[in-house]
């Protein structure tokens, strides 16, 4: 990583941002300390859960799961500064790219009119070839699709028979957890939180057999310094709108 390009730092000059993830603990997988550092900036961002994350703990039943995951993606949401998350009901684990999900996803920016849009990794892997899973790439490439699907008034027009009026002001489209980054957020001072984020998916960490929040962040967040001033950041491809 050392001789990889430098990350830019991450764009200023905007006030919302929507937060599009497959499941809940996506965002809290390193993109929650950025949140939080733009939170305290005076940002608002929103959480939009494509799924409630139900086929997520192996050992409960999906139902059951559904209503913990839910429960603890509120709550650390809350620890960085978000106040609203939505949930979608798309199948966990069986989500499909496709018109009803770009749609979905369309008609929520055009309701909460970001300047920003983060999406998760649509890409094949992750940095250093590990492989990623069906249900990122669907709701990561969905959402890079509807930033223009919401600009357009002629693609799903009856979106504003229900009132979303189409919505062209997504400024920045930026992927978390892209295997080609190309700038970084300075989470110096939100690591701490970040961590926290993700430790309040207790139920879920657990299913996983418990593994380290901690220890797992700060590797991340060590690895994307060496490429932004020796500071702990978290890094983000930025797609040209």
């Amino acid at each position: 990583m050392s001789d990889a390009a430098d990350l830019e730092p991450f764009p200023e000059g905007w006030d919302r941002a929507l937060a599009v993830a497959a499941h809940p603990d996506d965002m809290e997988y390193g993109g929650a300390a950025a949140v939080a550092s733009w939170a305290r900036a005076g940002k608002q961002v929103t959480y939009l859960l494509v799924t409630k994350g139900e086929a997520g703990i192996d050992a409960m039943d999906p139902a059951e799961a559904a209503e913990v995951r839910i429960a603890e993606q509120r709550a650390s949401a809350a620890v960085v500064g978000v106040d609203e998350v939505e949930f979608l009901d798309h199948p966990d684990g069986m989500i499909e790219y496709g018109l009803p999900l770009r749609r979905d996803l369309a008609a929520a920016i055009r309701r909460h009119r970001p300047e920003v849009v983060v999406a998760v990794n649509h890409r094949d892997t992750y940095e250093g070839g590990f492989l990623n899973m069906a249900d990122h790439r669907a709701v990561g490439q969905a959402t890079i699709d509807a930033v223009r699907d919401a600009a357009n008034r002629w693609v799903f027009p009856e979106l504003r028979e229900e009132g979303h009026e189409p919505w062209s002001g997504v400024r920045h489209l930026a992927v978390i957890a892209s295997p080609a980054p190309t700038h970084a957020v300075d989470v110096t001072g939100t690591f701490d939180v970040g961590v926290e984020s993700l430790r309040l998916h207790a139920a879920y960490l657990e299913g996983l057999g418990g593994p380290d929040p901690a220890a797992f962040l700060r590797r991340a967040a060590e690895g994307t310094a060496a490429r932004f001033g020796g500071r702990l950041a978290v890094a983000f491809e930025l797609l040209a709108i």
